[in-house]
């Protein structure tokens, strides 16, 4: 980056740590974000950016459906690292992974989470390596009220890496 963007100033904006999970046919797939927003709230609405290369983008894309679990701030690194750190493409990474499904259109996982919601693609803004998609939520729960994972906590307490796809990644 150049002078004049100092790139640690963007670990100051807050964000949390997440798992956004959808579904290609028959096959599921989730990974870790932390680029989750909710933008409207009369209809409800959220959005997620999703790097283009990563197989849960397909299956957005595909499918038009998406589920986001709010993780616990006591998630285990290995938890978070299996959706983080691993293709969907060599692993199933929801196996043996608590979810809810209830007839919904894609997993919502359960395991080390706080709240959980569906949404369906509504709209979509693709951008060089990433697509945000904005949902309107078709499905929502509370689990549990225990803190929320910041992702500042995630890099601060559990001393946590970002994967290159991420939207917040640095070098």
């Amino acid at each position: 980056m150049g002078e004049t963007i100092d790139a640690k100033a963007f670990r100051a904006l807050s964000y949390g740590l997440y798992i956004v999970t959808s579904a290609c046919g028959e096959k599921t797939n989730g990974q870790v974000a932390n680029s989750v927003i909710q933008v409207t709230s009369d209809p409800p609405q959220i959005a997620v950016c999703i790097n283009r290369e990563n197989l849960t983008h397909a299956c957005i894309l595909e499918s038009g459906v998406f589920a986001v679990s709010v993780l616990e701030q006591d998630t285990p690194l290995p938890f978070i690292g299996q959706f983080g750190f691993k293709s969907g493409r060599d692993i199933d990474k929801l196996s043996g992974v608590g979810c809810l499904a209830e007839g919904r259109d894609c997993p919502l996982v359960t395991d080390h989470a706080v709240a959980v919601m569906a949404a369906k693609v509504v709209n979509q803004l693709a951008m060089r390596t990433h697509t945000l998609f904005v949902g309107e939520v078709t499905y929502a729960k509370v689990l549990n009220k225990e803190t929320p994972l910041t992702y500042a906590a995630y890099h601060e307490i559990k001393r946590g890496k970002t994967p290159k796809k991420a939207p917040t990644y640095q070098a």
